[in-house]
């Protein structure tokens, strides 16, 4: 090779080196579409714009949340599987994602196929509550008469696979009651119905229902921590309350289209830790009743495929299925 064309051979890598690096750099140069495969007014909704709008401070791009629920979180996932790896399409996801792994194995995509972990955001304990007109106030009632009456109550849930049914069927198994399960298209319409009294029960976040067990809207059976929650300090667990070893929660975190570029996902997940390392930041979830989560992807990636793993036992021991 001459050394003219070794010389321009050469300009040309440095070219290609410098402008990769410099369109790493500049990321992200467009909006960001966070995709949130549940209706608005939940808790993957209120913390996925959360992060948005801090994202957005700290990444100097708008970071934009478009909502598409159905089918239990599969439409709008599937949406993001679909979409470009380059860091311009992220997904809200929660444990609704892990459990469906076996819940729902007849999908469109494979959760750690498909999808890269960036970072996890929060997690955040379950409230059961009952309509004021429910004839049982504590859980010890409520299990007395479903045992006497089976199918005599309901519970609604945000869809099939989401924390709140996997809530709602593990108290099944572990009271050894029936219930009937009424599944929405997202948590906002299960959570009016249950106020409204067109559904008797609900586990529903603790960051989204306090303030209506508060306003007296609903009345508080039981949390589904191993503790007390701080925000509902009067409220007891379901271990205290009567059914031993009870425990569920609700997680949120982002993820990305396989093929995402690594250093835009570092990217991402620093920027995300930052954001739920704040003193203020967690200062105000805890009085919501929401825990940050801090984790590098590696880790985040290990957590999700544990928790598919214990949902996969629970669900096959229990037998649950969609209804």
């Amino acid at each position: 090779m001459g050394i003219r064309k070794t010389l321009l051979l050469a300009l040309g890598l440095a070219a290609t080196v410098l402008t990769t690096g410099a369109a790493a750099q500049a990321y992200p140069v467009k909006p960001v579409k966070i995709i949130v495969p549940f209706a608005a007014g939940g808790p993957a909704d209120n913390y996925a714009r959360f992060i948005a709008q801090r994202l957005q401070d700290s990444l100097g791009q708008s970071f934009v949340v478009d909502n598409r629920p159905g089918a239990g979180s599969i439409i709008g996932t599937d949406m993001v599987a679909k979409a470009a790896p380059d860091g311009y399409t992220l997904l809200m996801m929660s444990n609704t994602h892990t459990v469906n792994e076996t819940l729902i194995p007849a999908k469109p995509f494979q959760l750690m196929r498909d999808f890269v972990a960036v970072a996890p955001v929060n997690y955040s304990d379950l409230v059961l509550v009952a309509n004021p007109a429910l004839s049982a106030s504590t859980l010890k009632d409520l299990v007395r008469q479903a045992k006497a009456r089976p199918g005599k109550f309901n519970y609604a849930s945000s869809g099939p696979g989401t924390p709140y049914h996997m809530a709602g069927e593990l108290f099944k198994s572990m009271a050894g009651v029936y219930l009937v399960h009424i599944p929405y298209r997202g948590s906002s319409g299960a959570r009016t119905d249950v106020i409204g009294g067109q559904v008797d029960v609900m586990f529903d976040a603790v960051t989204t229902m306090a303030e209506q067990i508060k306003a007296g809207k609903v009345k508080a059976i039981a949390t589904t921590g191993r503790t007390r929650s701080e925000v509902l300090p009067d409220v007891p667990t379901m271990n205290e309350a009567g059914v031993s070893g009870y425990e569920a929660t609700i997680w949120l975190g982002l993820m990305a289209p396989r093929g995402t570029p690594k250093a835009v996902v570092d990217q991402l997940n620093e920027a995300v830790s930052k954001i739920a390392s704040q003193p203020e930041v967690k200062q105000l979830w805890v009085k919501q009743g929401a825990v940050p989560l801090v984790m590098t992807p590696e880790v985040f990636d290990k957590y999700m495929r544990d928790d598919i793993a214990k949902w996969s036992r629970v669900i096959k021991t229990a037998g649950i299925k969609v209804d």
